[in-house]
């Protein structure tokens, strides 16, 4: 008799999803008898911190990314989308196309690592003209987006629609819109020189926050230093500020009373003329996990401390998609790729355990430290109780990061990309969106495409 292998499906390709596909694969590598297979939408990783590295064109676009096949060769991947998960029947379905048919997946253990997507707050006309940075593919449409507006405003002689096409607003000031606006300013000062009737007066980068802080959850003192510089630098920084339309050409505004200071004045509605707004304003997770059987709270699926999901035996969640609650301060652990790391150790861990009959672990997470850079060679960081400003922590930042991409080539390239960016101007060229004039069953080329 044909002893059954034991399958053991993952789906999510981000952080957690291939940190946990990753041991396993090296857990169960002479192992015949179990399978496992990871299902992705793209087939690559993405390495989300310096996403806006690539909006300002200081990475190359290829060089964060990393083939899933390249990561995990032992185990069996499928690039798809997910049609629905039937935890009762252990069945997963992937979507079919008229290019290819859609797959029914069977497991006996499930790990869901399907990540987030950008929260709008329910704000549809938002959503239709905001500019995101969750994907490779925004990064890129974004860099084109600045481009597009240094070109128009070069030779816009309105000076008020100028100024309009010059104005840059980012919403949330969290890490990555922080660092965003970083990028950012950087780019449009070293992209002046070519675009000589644009002014630098005309440049305007604004942040907006609906806190009375920047970076909540960091360390005070050193979110005060790059608040400071980043208003020194010019970058206007609005805080107790949240955002209640855009249109496409301006944004509105409405200016909150800061709870700190106990004022009870009224809130203030007030406009921005722009024509580009980035989103970075908070994440929810995928439709999927929202729409799932499994228990959730805002979205998010519930876990015990073993990362399990209650009432399904076999099933894990790490990642952004699950709510693990900090024994310490009672709240949930933050969506951060730091946290989902860490849950996959603990999930692959755990699952081994779980096919082992062994005693499982707990997951207990205590902060390693917290960095960002906020442009010129200028960073914050908290490293294990120590703390660093300036260009110390914006190279603390690079050396750590760098050394998190999981192969050499990509390090090095990246590490190039860095060493060119020291020496030359930053590249202003814009890629144009090319689209083929096909049937209706072949898909048209994206911006991402265009790069490769």
């Amino acid at each position: 008799m044909v002893k059954q292998k034991k399958k053991i499906l993952i789906l999510g390709g981000g952080f957690a999803g291939i940190e946990c596909a990753r041991i396993l694969e090296s857990k169960f590598m002479r192992d015949y008898d179990i399978d496992i297979t990871l299902v992705s939408e793209d087939n690559f990783f993405l390495f989300t911190p310096m996403l806006p590295q690539i909006a300002s064109g200081t990475i190359e676009t290829r060089h964060i990314i990393i083939s899933i096949r390249t990561l995990c060769t032992k185990i069996k991947f499928y690039e798809g989308e997910i049609r629905n998960i039937d935890p009762y029947g252990k069945i997963v379905n992937l979507m079919g196309t008229e290019e290819k048919r859609g797959i029914t997946l069977h497991y006996d253990y499930l790990v869901l690592a399907l990540g987030s997507e950008t929260n709008f707050f329910g704000m549809k006309e938002l959503e239709h003209y905001a500019y995101t940075l969750k994907t490779l593919n925004d990064a890129v449409v974004l860099r084109n987006r600045i481009i597009d507006m240094l070109e128009q405003a070069e030779n816009e002689s309105d000076p008020i629609l100028r100024k309009s096409l010059l104005t840059f607003v980012i919403v949330g000031a969290g890490f990555a819109g922080i660092e965003t606006a970083g990028e950012l300013y950087d780019f449009l000062l070293d992209a002046e020189k070519h675009y000589p009737n644009t002014g630098k007066e005309n440049v305007r980068v604004v942040v907006l926050e609906a806190l009375p802080t920047i970076l909540p959850g960091f360390n005070e003192k050193l979110a005060n230093f790059a608040l400071k510089k980043l208003t020194e630098r010019g970058i206007e920084m609005k805080l107790n500020t949240k955002v209640s339309n855009f249109d496409g050409m301006e944004v509105i505004i409405e200016r909150l009373s800061d709870k700190r200071q106990n004022t009870k004045q009224q809130s203030e509605l007030q406009s921005i003329q722009t024509r580009t707004l980035i989103w970075t304003a908070g994440v929810t997770p995928v439709d999927i996990i929202r729409n799932s059987v499994f228990k959730a709270e805002k979205g998010r699926i519930v876990v015990n401390e073993f990362l399990e999901v209650p009432k399904f035996g076999g099933v894990f969640a790490i990642g952004d998609c699950c709510l693990t609650i900090d024994p310490v301060t009672k709240k949930p652990y933050p969506p951060t790729a730091q946290i989902a790391h860490e849950q996959a150790k603990i999930a692959a861990r755990n699952l081994e355990s779980l096919i082992k009959n062994k005693t499982k672990k707990r997951f207990e997470y205590r902060m390693k430290g917290q960095m960002a850079i906020i442009g010129k060679r200028t960073g914050i960081a908290s490293i294990f109780g120590a703390n660093i400003h300036g260009w110390l922590a914006w190279w603390l930042w690079r050396v750590i990061y760098l050394s998190k991409i999981p192969v050499f080539n990509k390090r090095l390239r990246i590490f190039m990309d860095w060493t060119a960016d020291a020496v030359f101007s930053r590249d202003i060229a814009r890629l144009k969106i090319l689209k083929r004039e096909t049937s209706k069953g072949y898909r048209e080329l994206d911006e991402v495409d265009d790069v490769w």
